[in-house]
């Protein structure tokens, strides 16, 4: 265990947040170029992508630069450690990584990051606890693809040792990795688990990436849809994830997503109809047009039942297409045209969940917010290294 601050180093730390927040991506950026360099072997730990574009930088930055402002009240990174323990813990980070950071990290921090590191050792000890006897890469078949839509295409992956699987929580996540043979280093990749909780399969549902990744297209998604057929080997992590729904609780539900966001949503609706339960849920849905939305028709059957409603907003509409029926709002997502009921705004019970794009979640937040809704009830998904 490392040892507690001082008085006069949570002083110097806390003197420090304002150039951490102003420098803090220039420090990290150098920071994860040394160690790498030093360390090759991390390159199949982290996404090369996000080191390309900045985003892991950034992220490390917000991480620390939060840890500054809070070292003298850590109750405040509580949302922070979750999101990024999980994270670690879906791509099996061993404690003994942390030196390697610190030794790399700015001298004057090592003894803030030593206690910032036992947090995150602590909470992922906790987290591997709970998976038992699965805390490494598993491998799987992929028994089935499904095309979902034009540009998502559901994955059904069995375990190729025959074992059952683990039950999740509607909403998580695993991280799936391949060798890539052109940068000859694994490359691990975050998917939500798309259907209810199984012991025989897991299913996940990936979109196609175009220019996303600088130099790499795509890289995982386009080789799982283009080059990986019914009865090749993938290998998965343990399902974790803060973000999930308690199947024990009644109160509304409200399912906002838009493109590939909907994939823990279907999650999450699947296993409420498994189970039965009265419980009201709308999900609401945008996207760019019906031949890119994902699970149409199953979401319209998933609506026969009378506790569950959905509200479909696409960007581009065809002639023949009823409105309705087809969908129900032109253009992108404006939660004031939906329905007041299906929003459950007067309900101080009801729970809103949302997952897509960076922007389109900081703005539902912040249409959440304006109409009332506490931060409490609001439970965002970032696919993204989430340093936003």
């Amino acid at each position: 265990m490392a040892a507690s601050l001082t008085a006069p180093q949570i002083a110097v730390v806390k003197a420090t947040a304002p150039v951490l927040k102003e420098h803090g991506t220039t420090i990290t950026t150098l920071f994860y170029r040394n160690m790498i360099d030093a360390h090759p072997e991390l390159h199949d730990y982290f996404n090369m992508t996000d080191q390309i574009t900045g985003a892991q930088p950034r992220a490390l930055a917000a991480a620390v630069f939060a840890y500054a402002t809070y070292v003298d009240d850590l109750a405040q990174l509580t949302a922070l450690v979750e999101r990024i323990a999980h994270k670690h813990a879906s791509l099996g980070i061993k404690p003994e990584h942390y030196p390697i950071v610190g030794k790399f990290l700015l001298e004057a921090w090592t003894a803030a990051y030593a206690c910032l590191a036992d947090i995150f050792i602590n909470r992922e000890q906790q987290l591997y606890a709970a998976f038992e006897n699965w805390t490494g890469w598993r491998r799987f078949k992929i028994q089935r693809k499904e095309v979902e839509s034009t540009e998502i295409t559901s994955f059904y992956l069995v375990p190729e040792d025959g074992g059952a699987l683990p039950l999740y929580l509607p909403g998580q996540y695993i991280s799936l990795r391949m060798f890539i043979s052109q940068l000859k280093h694994w490359q691990p990749r975050q998917y939500s688990l798309s259907d209810a909780p199984s012991t025989d399969y897991y299913r996940i549902s990936v979109k196609r990436e175009k220019g996303k990744e600088i130099g790499l297209p795509g890289l995982i998604s386009n080789k799982l849809h283009e080059e990986y057929k019914e009865g090749d080997v993938v290998e998965l992590t343990h399902p974790t994830g803060e973000f999930f729904v308690d199947l024990e609780d009644k109160t509304p539900l409200v399912l906002i997503s838009a493109g590939v966001g909907i994939t823990p949503m279907i999650s999450i609706l699947n296993s409420v109809v498994a189970t039965g339960s009265s419980r009201q849920v709308s999900l609401i849905h945008g996207a760019h047009s019906s031949e890119a939305r994902a699970f149409g028709e199953h979401i319209k059957e998933a609506c026969n039942s009378p506790n569950i409603d959905a509200t479909v907003f696409l960007t581009t509409t065809h002639a023949q297409e009823v409105q309705g029926v087809d969908y129900h709002m032109e253009g992108r997502m404006r939660l004031e045209l939906v329905s007041p009921a299906s929003l459950h705004l007067g309900d101080t019970t009801a729970h809103y969940y949302v997952c897509g794009p960076c922007a389109f979640m900081k703005d539902i937040r912040n249409y959440l917010l304006a109409s009332g809704i506490s931060e409490a009830r609001i439970h965002l998904e970032v696919f993204d290294v989430g340093n936003e």
